[in-house]
């Protein structure tokens, strides 16, 4: 078996439900799109056949990808997070030294980063810059556009 995948309850929850809906609707919805597609006649030149059946390739990966997460899968205790210190699983609200922004981020395991969303790896190296540092701290953290310097100013359990 692989190594275990960490995640919260909440990245947990997500993975299972998508699996369900890729193992139900989207399955049958391309299971649907090959029927017509067959209908069509020569599949040797039949491009709707052909996309469908990448598709379809696409879905079977992504569905194995999921249930091998899941299977490995080690839920979080958030009793363990350490009070006061910035770890997985918290939202840490920062200073941006070099430009005076505020910014949040939610600490969390590589499989539930989205940037977009605020929900920075705890593996990147802002996240990993940030582990177990306290409120009122001042770190420097070298990123790939240069160094970054910023002020911890509140973490709370996410």
């Amino acid at each position: 078996m692989s190594d275990k995948v960490y995640l919260t309850q909440e990245g947990y929850d997500k993975m299972q439900e998508e699996l369900t809906y890729l193992k139900g609707p989207k399955r049958r919805e391309i299971t649907e799109a090959i029927r017509v597609a067959r209908e069509h006649g020569d599949l040797s030149e039949n491009a709707e056949y052909d996309a469908a059946k990448e598709e379809q390739a696409k879905l079977e990966l992504r569905i194995q990808q999921l249930q091998n997460q899941l299977a490995s899968a080690q839920i979080i205790d958030r009793s363990n997070i350490p009070e006061g210190k910035v770890s997985v699983g918290q939202k840490v609200k920062l200073k941006d030294l070099n430009n005076e922004d505020e910014l949040e981020y939610t600490l969390v395991v590589p499989a539930e980063a989205d940037f977009n969303s605020g929900k920075l790896s705890a593996t990147s190296p802002i996240g990993k810059g940030l582990i177990g540092h306290s409120v009122g701290e001042v770190i420097e953290i070298k990123i790939p556009a240069g160094l970054k310097k910023y002020e911890i100013l509140d973490i709370v359990l996410a």
